[in-house]
């Protein structure tokens, strides 16, 4: 095999750079950056993802390749470092870590201290070197033997407690002596295996683990929550060690150029005394924030802000570097982009095009749609009274109320069932992160801002509060203990507030989001390069207040159905579908008329001037209906009808495939009078308002006769109204599209629901797919849920045909989508691209709409450049 699969860095010389990512993996490809850029980097070598995808399709060609090319990496790293590998004098102890191309912070696995043995230990018993060995002990029986974690730092506190002592480095040479041999009894029990004494045994067998845990269930959740592809695999980067477990001078940290909750241009950061790396990222360990470091040494801080401008300059981005200090010497071990909030992101992006360090097009395209959800939806209203039970470190923004649960697995059970689950634990590790991403929010009794459970939640755009302050939590009896008088068990409802650190007793009251000065100019950038508008689905005036403050251009679907629902609505609305002739159904009307128009009036209003359009009534008719028999009681006794008589047309009026039955268009033809009443309320409250730019949309239709059937209906009501206004339909059915020219010919504007055109492609039940939808998705069948993301191979072919066909008969034909996938990222990219004019989502997916329009439209310009 000729392929290159061992790459080396040193401060004096590295074989990569930081654009080698599909290489080295980011790790990899940032340390050799690093040197490149005269960083204090530790030297080692880097195994290429190569390698990784070589591991897994055949394991003993790679060891034969392999075997050697480590031989021969780890006497280059002796000659650099003047250590020997394996060695009682001065012996070389190197670390053996992941690397991905794609960030996956604690997914992957990593050992420390790799080359210790009982013989170095004899020869050289100094209290760092016996604490490295019974650390090596633990992470490569956790990582390669598979001893869970929890079986060595159960024998550490309960031996800590034994003895009194509170820290890790006052454990003694003598203490550090029994914990080694303890350490050995817990992986003889849980194993029947050992560390090796072979210390080339040792580093392969850690190479092999760390391939392996591409694999792992964690790691395959974590890439299927953030989109990451199967097959980039890993790279694995040796590396010579640094220990800030060596004295008393010496420490380990991890730091954010900017911080990454809020954003703004501080250093932000933890570290330890006389600790490694693993302890602070674990959450094992409650450290110090990194500002003290400033009084307590003053050069070493200094050095440390130096690198940190330098790295940030370079990358221009902010990075999540972690440094260990050994002797009063600086170190950087890693550096990459840094996982924040959306708010953090926002604000970071906004500032770096003020600084010129960016772009306002690379601003733009740095914000991932999907993550402004978080940042949009309510907060604590800090003008209600809370009670505050508890407090803890400020981890990830935002608020979110759900019941205490334990366990990763009931967290992910009770979510399933539709509950809210708050995953309440001393620490969260990777194995945790299926509960994390089915929680609302995460709370920890343990861990400082840089922990797995602070980063992860913040990647995930969940609120987490950690290390709160008295907590404890006792696992057998499921209850958290706060203080003496403070105690919740499972299933208490409690609120956890990410921004101030705040555990809040019940269902906290929120506040809407508001807009900071960062948020509304990355909006204004986004508006400059989006090429297609973006409207919100909204028939109420509190959903239009909503849709226009998130700077919605107007209303793409106003459904007036969804004005029947109301108690003093929809008894009339009863009485109009049950009735069994137009005399009854009229008397029902005209109670109903005023309702609709004062609906539409103030929806005119709210909107001033804006394009609004309204679908009339679409929903099959026994969707309003009484579906059970409290509601079928309050209708008799609200109704003039008699019990016998309700009771025989909710009979006759089931349908047994109602998606496809009296619905829509359909009713028109059969009931004109339903459409003609919502059309002079329509049409009365725009001549009412004045100032409305309005369009009316058919529903439902199949082919061109039964719009041109409608149209004159239309025609005919608005000739009684000074009113000028646009006819449209909704392509919603396969039929629609294959006829979209004759359509178009009678059409002024088209606007694909999505939502039934997905169903009626596929012939799948919105309703009924969750069946098996998971399973599909899981098979690779589906990348992702339909009715999330358009199947653009089937629904996308008939939109692009129909919107071609459409044009070709109508050039003026305005084209629009009012599906939920027009709140779809992917999606909505998909719609842009088969030139659509607008898209509707929902009010508070209109930001991110908007987003994915403006990174489509520059991408686009960005492709036609280099072309």
């Amino acid at each position: 095999m000729s392929e290159k699969l061992v790459y080396h860095f040193s401060p004096s010389n590295a074989d990569g750079d930081a654009l080698m990512l599909d290489v080295l993996g980011g790790k990899g490809a940032n340390l050799a950056q690093m040197c490149n850029m005269g960083l204090p980097v530790p030297p080692g070598f880097t195994i290429s993802s190569s390698a990784c995808e070589l591991y897994h399709r055949d394991k003993d060609l790679f060891r034969k390749i392999l075997e050697k090319e480590i031989q021969k990496s780890l006497q280059v790293l002796e000659a650099v470092t003047g250590k020997v590998f394996g060695s009682k004098v001065r012996p070389l102890l190197v670390s053996v870590r992941s690397g991905s191309k794609f960030s996956m912070p604690g997914m992957l696995d990593t050992i420390l201290n790799v080359g210790l043995n009982d013989e170095i230990i004899a020869s050289c018993s100094s209290r760092f070197i016996l604490d490295s060995y019974r650390r090596l002990i633990q992470m490569y029986g956790d990582v390669v033997l598979k001893v869970e974690s929890y079986h060595f730092e159960e024998v550490l506190y309960n031996y800590k407690n034994s003895k009194g002592i509170l820290r890790d480095h006052d454990l003694s040479i003598s203490d550090l002596h029994e914990l080694i041999e303890a350490f050995r009894e817990v992986v003889k029990r849980n194993s029947h295996a050992s560390l090796p004494e072979d210390v080339y045994v040792q580093v392969m067998a850690c190479i092999e683990a760390v391939f392996q845990s591409w694999g792992n269930e964690r790691a395959k959740t974590y890439r299927k929550i953030h989109d990451i592809p199967e097959s980039v695999g890993t790279a694995v980067n040796i590396q010579s060690m640094v220990f800030g477990n060596f004295n008393e001078r010496s420490g380990s940290g991890v730091l954010f150029t900017r911080n990454p909750s809020n954003g703004h241009k501080t250093m932000f950061g933890e570290y330890m005394k006389c600790v490694q790396g693993e302890d602070i990222v674990s959450g094992v360990r409650t450290p110090q924030p990194i500002g003290e470091l400033k009084s307590e040494n003053p050069r070493l801080y200094e050095q440390i802000e130096s690198v940190c401008q330098s790295l940030e300059k370079h990358y221009r981005d902010v990075q999540d570097i972690e440094f260990t200090i050994e002797d009063d010497a600086l170190y950087i071990l890693q550096t990459r982009s840094a996982k924040r909030s959306v708010e953090a992101a926002i604000r970071v992006a906004v500032d770096m095009v003020k600084e010129g360090l960016i772009t306002k097009e690379e601003a733009v395209l740095r914000i991932r749609p999907k993550s402004l959800e978080s940042l949009l939806h309510p907060r604590i209203d800090d003008e209600a009274n809370h009670q505050i039970i508890g407090s803890g470190l400020p981890a990830s923004p935002g608020a979110a109320s759900g019941k205490i649960i334990f366990s990763t697995e009931e967290a992910v059970k009770r979510a399933q069932g539709g509950e809210k689950v708050i995953l309440v634990k001393s620490e969260t590790s990777p194995e945790d992160i299926a509960g994390m991403h089915a929680a609302v929010a995460i709370l920890t009794t343990r861990g400082g801002m840089t922990s797995h459970a602070a980063v992860v939640a913040r990647g995930m755009g969940k609120p987490c509060v950690c290390a709160l302050s008295g907590g404890s939590i006792d696992q057998y009896s499921q209850v958290l203990r706060i203080t003496p008088d403070v105690t919740l068990n499972k299933g208490d409802e409690i609120t956890i507030d990410g921004t101030s650190g705040n555990v809040i007793l019940g269902n906290a009251s929120t506040s809407e989001f508001s807009f900071s000065d960062e948020f509304s100019t990355f909006m204004t950038w986004v508006d400059e390069f989006r090429q297609i508008s973006v409207r919100a689905n909204a028939e109420t005036k509190e959903d239009v207040e909503v849709a226009l403050r998130f700077g919605a251009d107007g209303i793409g679907l106003c459904r007036t159905e969804h004005m029947f629902f109301s108690e003093d609505r929809i008894h009339i609305v009863r009485d109009m579908i049950v009735a069994e002739d137009l005399r009854q159904r009229s008397i029902a009307l005209k109670k109903l008329l005023p309702i609709q128009q004062g609906c539409f009036a103030a929806i005119f209003r709210e909107m001033q001037g804006r394009c609004v359009t309204v679908r009339l009534l679409d929903p099959p008719l026994h969707e309003f209906l009484p579906a059970d028999e409290a509601s079928l009681e309050s209708f008799r006794k609200h109704s003039a009808l008699e019990d016998s008589f309700i009771q025989r047309r909710i009979k006759v009026l089931k349908e047994e495939n109602p998606m496809l039955g009296h619905r829509g268009c359909r009713i028109a033809i059969s009931h004109p009078e339903i459409y003609e009443m919502q059309l002079h309320a329509i049409f009365g409250a725009a001549q009412e308002v004045g100032d409305v730019k309005l369009e009316v949309m058919i529903p439902f239709i199949m082919n061109a006769d039964e719009l041109c059937a409608i149209k004159q209906l239309v025609t005919s009501v608005a000739q009684g109204y000074s009113v000028d206004y646009l006819l449209g339909n909704m392509i919603e059915l396969p039929s629609a599209a294959i006829l979209a020219d004759r359509i178009a010919e009678s059409s002024d504007f088209f606007s694909f629901g999505t939502n039934d055109l997905t169903q009626t492609t596929l012939g799948i039940s919105r309703d009924d797919c969750g069946m098996f939808m998971n399973i599909y998705k899981e098979k690779g069948l589906f990348r992702e849920d339909p009715f999330i993301s358009i199947q653009v191979e089937s629904v996308g072919f008939l939109i692009k045909e129909a919107i071609k066909k459409g044009r070709s008969a109508n050039k003026a034909l305005k084209i629009g989508i009012c599906g939920e996938h027009g709140g779809d990222p992917y999606s909505v990219e998909f719609f842009a691209s088969s030139g659509v004019d607008y898209v509707s989502c929902s009010p508070y997916r209109v930001p991110i709409a908007k987003v994915a329009a403006a990174q489509h439209s520059i991408k686009m310009k960005q492709n036609n450049e280099t072309l």
